[in-house]
Formats: C-alpha cells, sequence, structure tokens
C-alpha cells in the first residue's frame, strides 16, 4: 500500500497535460533572466548566514510578467546568482501567482496554501490546496487542481497530485479535478461556442422580468 501523503497520478499528467495545454504553455520564457523587485508594507528582514530577505505584509514579487502575491514571501539568492522566492498564504488567504504567455492575449494564474518558484529551474510548485488556471482574455479556458501542482516552464510540463491537502468545500475529496475546454480555432471549440450562444438566457432570480 502507498503510505505517502498524496495520492500520486503521475500516469495522468501525459494526457492530462495534452489535454489542458493543446496548445504549449509557453509562458514568458525571459521571466527568469528578469530582476526580481519586490514591494510589501514592512521592511525586509535579512538573515545574513542563511542568506534569506522576509518580507510580511501585502507582498508583491514581479520578474518580467511573473507576479507573486503573498501576506509573507522569502527570497535568497544562490551562489551562482539566482533566486528563489517562498510565498506563504493560508487556506483562507492562499499565496497567488499570474504570468503571462508567450505571444497571446493568454495568462496562467493559480493559489496555493505555499509557492515556491526557482528562477535557475524556471519552476514554481503549488502545496496544498492548489488551484491553476488558464485565462483565454478574461475567460477562464482550463483549470485543475489538487494538492500539488508543478510547472516546470522550460519542459511545458504540469504536473499534479491529490489527496487530503487536495480537500476544499467544494472538493472534499481531494480528488485531482480538470475543466478542460476544447483549444481554440478547433472545430469542437466553434460548435461549443455556438451552443452556448443559442442557450436561453437564465431566468432572473425570484422568477421577476
Amino acid at each position: 500500500m502507498n503510505s505517502s501523503p498524496y495520492k500520486s497520478l503521475w500516469c495522468l499528467v501525459p494526457a492530462l497535460v495534452a489535454a489542458l495545454m493543446a496548445t504549449p504553455v509557453l509562458a514568458e520564457r525571459a521571466d527568469r533572466l528578469k530582476k526580481m523587485e519586490v514591494e510589501s508594507d514592512q521592511p525586509g528582514k535579512v538573515d545574513l548566514q542563511k542568506q534569506i530577505v522576509t518580507f510580511n505584509g501585502n507582498v508583491v514579487v514581479t520578474k518580467g510578467t511573473l507576479m507573486l502575491r503573498a501576506d509573507r514571501i522569502e527570497v535568497r539568492e544562490s551562489a551562482d546568482g539566482y533566486q528563489v522566492a517562498i510565498a506563504t498564504g493560508t487556506p483562507a488567504q492562499p499565496a497567488r501567482f499570474r504570468q503571462k504567455r508567450e505571444g497571446v492575449d493568454e495568462y496562467i494564474e493559480g493559489e496555493a496554501e505555499r509557492l515556491e518558484y526557482e528562477s535557475k529551474a524556471d519552476t514554481l510548485r503549488l502545496i496544498n490546496q492548489a488551484h491553476v488556471r488558464r485565462l483565454r482574455g478574461s475567460e477562464v479556458a482550463d483549470e485543475v487542481s489538487g494538492a500539488l501542482i508543478v510547472y516546470d516552464n522550460a519542459a511545458e510540463v504540469f504536473t499534479v497530485s491529490g489527496g487530503a491537502k487536495a480537500a476544499t468545500p467544494a472538493n472534499p475529496t481531494g480528488r485531482v479535478r480538470a475543466v478542460l475546454a476544447p483549444r481554440a480555432g478547433t472545430p469542437a471549440a466553434a460548435e461549443a461556442a455556438s451552443a452556448a450562444a443559442s442557450r436561453p438566457a437564465p431566468a432572473p432570480a425570484g422568477g421577476q422580468p
């Protein structure tokens, strides 16, 4: 019996990635080389021994089009000059991220209790009650949730695991959940848009005109 705290679903990943991102998930690849800028309500606390700077209070980290938001974010720099940012939130107020996709009017955004960004590996880990969406303009095209989501920008791959830490009021079982829209520009997408446009508008609340 697998005693891991997560129910690993690595066998689902190739199909999920193919469906979730039928076109490549190209975030702005130059972001990892941009300067990291940090704003917070409180001054940063520097730990010289561990080479960590901790920011508290409405912290916003930007690196190119990548933006991290949380009440507390730790930033460290490795000896070779790459940065690591760890954003800590809570179930009620999760840490959040947003990043533009390259060459299209689309964004990847999401939230979790903890976000870990590594510029050298160009990866983002969303831990506990993790949720990621792909926005086509302002419309949610695809979304996926789980206990752990790892976004590898260099390889253009998401991996997702479920488990107790994925549980939310809307998903009490903690199972991996994905909602996938047809790829833009395909006959399936056109048919879905046509069907949505032909549906009658919902009746106003209370039956009033």
